[in-house]
């Protein structure tokens, strides 16, 4: 009777080493060098944007307060909660691809050979991946250069806020996603290639 894989924690979202740490002595340098540096700016990207969430729960706290201790709720207050969270989610993502912590559907993928996962990850970064990212980018630059150009404001709220601040998050969370992207296929060649994967 074949063995069922025990569904753990590390297999649904496999937590990384540190930078640099799992790294295996028969890459090539130049690939080391590369993933090194991509998954250090990732790190140092994931640690600035973290601090965003002190602002969020500042606003979050304030609001509660005011709305339940002294009946006086913010206009401010759901706008920003919104915009911060985003902006927490958009620009941590590239932080989080670098810890390997995105959702994978891997039922199938888990059983495969890691020569295999790395041609299959290699093929869709490739294919869909790089692609996809490149047009998303293009348009929420023009998305967020237009809305910082005529001035947008939120009609959602009576707080009206300027929208270009958040909406300007997209096109950086998105270069660093396409930035860590390119760690993340130096990582799959190589296990497609050596039949192991970079810790």
């Amino acid at each position: 009777m074949a063995e069922v894989p025990e569904l753990t924690d590390e297999m649904i979202a496999g937590r990384r080493a540190d930078v640099g740490a799992g790294l295996p002595d028969d890459m090539p340098p130049w690939m080391h060098r590369t993933i090194v540096v991509i998954d250090t700016f990732s790190q140092w990207t994931g640690h600035v944007v973290s601090w965003l969430a002190i602002p969020l729960m500042f606003c979050m706290v304030y609001e509660v307060v005011a709305r339940y201790a002294f009946t006086a709720p913010t206009v401010w207050a759901y706008d920003m909660s919104r915009f911060l969270y985003g902006a927490l989610f958009i620009l941590g993502a590239g932080y989080a691809l670098s810890k390997g912590v995105h959702i994978r559907s891997d039922f199938l993928y888990r059983n495969w050979s890691v020569k295999t996962q790395g041609r299959v990850d290699a093929a869709l970064y490739l294919v869909f991946y790089f692609p996809a990212l490149l047009v998303f980018m293009w348009v929420a630059s023009k998305w967020a250069w237009t809305s910082i150009d005529r001035g947008e404001r939120g009609m959602d709220t009576a707080w009206m806020p300027l929208l270009g601040p958040v909406r300007a998050c997209l096109p950086f969370g998105i270069a660093f996603l396409l930035i860590q992207g390119v760690s993340e296929l130096l990582k799959s060649i190589h296990a497609a290639r050596a039949g192991r994967w970079p810790q």
